[in-house]
């Protein structure tokens, strides 16, 4: 049994954070295991508190997984502030754990920040040269490269700044793209640029997408597949997870994390 960690926010509404991790994981076939580092009152209206751990409690919980389970790859979500994030990649560096997947969450769906802007400089020197693969989205991108980001020339520059601060791989997903029909998602390993497209899906609701779709690559990774596989797979996942939707609430709705198997396997939403 291949496992994955997620060290993240909690979500009360169930869309995002760990709650959408560990749904990911699960419906690959992954065994999931969980590091809180905030808790969230939320819903798809938005985010109406954020609540962070303490650093000694993030770590005891990645310690106590460490020590006994072990982990074949770990995903890090929100992590709210410098503190935790240094504490994080201190951790994940003694466990030697080589599987990190780092989805930069800054900002809820909403407009909520969930990331202490004096944390920025954190990620880049303690957590971004430990990652096998950051998944920004256009918006995240431009914070951690400082540069605007409109067309697919500046998507690969941003890619490649990105690699400046010692990640293995770059994914920037496609979500806020400028065209209305396509979303793409480009992956840049340091030599060759790679993309994945599939037309955009027209909803609002979209809550968790980000989070779901980095949970899908780790959950690959764990499993063994090389990381364009993985990428390929997780934008399929994420794909059908909208695509079936499941129209939960007022505002910005939750996808659907069985979608995959809607569509690949008959089952009913």
């Amino acid at each position: 049994m291949k496992k994955a960690l997620t060290i993240a926010g909690s979500d009360s509404g169930g869309g995002a954070g760990i709650q959408a991790d560990l749904k990911t994981f699960q419906e690959l076939q992954v065994f999931g295991m969980s590091a809180l580092t905030a808790v969230t009152a939320q819903n798809t209206l938005g985010v109406h508190g954020v609540y962070p751990m303490t650093v000694e409690a993030v770590v005891k919980q990645i310690q106590a997984i460490g020590d006994d389970m072990g982990t074949d790859a770990v995903k890090t979500g929100m992590l709210f502030n410098a503190e935790i994030i240094e504490a994080v990649a201190e951790i994940i560096s003694k466990f030697n754990w080589e599987n990190l997947v780092v989805d930069p969450v800054m900002i809820a769906k909403g407009g909520a920040s969930l990331l202490q802007m004096e944390a920025i400089s954190a990620m880049k020197k303690y957590l971004l040269p430990l990652a096998k693969v950051i998944t920004p989205n256009i918006p995240e991108a431009e914070v951690l490269t400082g540069m605007s980001i409109h067309t697919a020339k500046e998507k690969e520059e941003a890619a490649k700044r990105l690699m400046e601060f010692g990640v293995q791989n770059v994914i920037i997903k496609g979500g806020h793209d400028e065209d209305e029909s396509v979303s793409i998602d480009l992956l840049f390993d340091g030599t060759e640029f790679y993309t994945f497209a599939k037309e955009r899906i027209q909803t609002k609701n979209t809550h968790g997408t980000g989070c779901t779709f980095s949970a899908a690559i780790t959950a690959e990774l764990a499993k063994g597949a090389p990381l364009y596989e993985a990428v390929a797979l997780a934008k399929d996942f994420i794909h059908d997870a909208i695509q079936f939707d499941l129209e939960i609430g007022k505002g910005h709705g939750p996808t659907n994390h069985w979608g995959y198997r809607v569509k690949n396997e008959g089952l009913r939403l």
